[in-house]
């Protein structure tokens, strides 16, 4: 009857412990999804910003007199880089939303200078931030899709028991700029 016990209780034992080591991984791996994911938007928005000094001494040379249309896209620029060494999403967003403003106006330049508009190599550099704009649009989607499933395992039964064991916790959601 105690050797039943004992088997018992060794059996239990074990399946606690491989539900915890299977929980952890799973956990684990969720986590390292969502940092991918946000890697991901982080390689965009660099991208997308690399793209503005080409951008920015196309326009200058068409519209010098623009200065402060280009100073903000310039200013923007760097916000992006400094978002992205960091490690907030919000930041990040913010960022992202500041030089969507400062774009805007600099684009739109091309209507006010029609040489500006007819130039192979302004058109080229719209053409990629288009593209660039499409990735990024898929990048975030990746992010808050990773980030859904790791909330979800870290708020659903038996995971949420596993979770504060290894360290892992729900992540913010990206919020699209506005």
């Amino acid at each position: 009857m105690v050797t039943w016990l004992l088997i018992i209780a060794l059996v239990l034992a074990v399946g606690l412990f491989v539900g915890f080591v299977a929980g952890y991984n799973k956990l684990r791996a969720a986590d390292v999804r969502v940092a991918e994911a946000l890697s991901g938007i982080d390689v965009e928005l660099i991208r997308r910003a690399s793209l503005i000094p080409s951008l920015v001494h196309t326009v200058q040379t068409f519209a010098a007199h623009e200065k402060a249309v280009l100073d903000r896209v310039t200013d923007a620029r760097a916000a992006i880089a400094a978002a992205t060494a960091g490690s907030s999403v919000a930041e990040r967003s913010a960022a992202e939303r500041s030089l969507d403003a400062a774009l805007a106006p600099l684009l739109a330049l091309g209507q006010a200078y029609p040489q500006l508009n007819s130039s192979n190599n302004f058109l080229d550099l719209q053409r990629n931030l288009a593209e660039t704009e499409d990735k990024l649009a898929f990048a975030r989607q990746y992010y808050n899709d990773a980030v859904a499933t790791l909330n979800r395992l870290v708020t659903t039964i038996p995971w949420m028991f596993v979770a504060p064991l290894t360290g892992v916790s729900e992540r913010e959601y990206y919020q699209l700029p506005r």
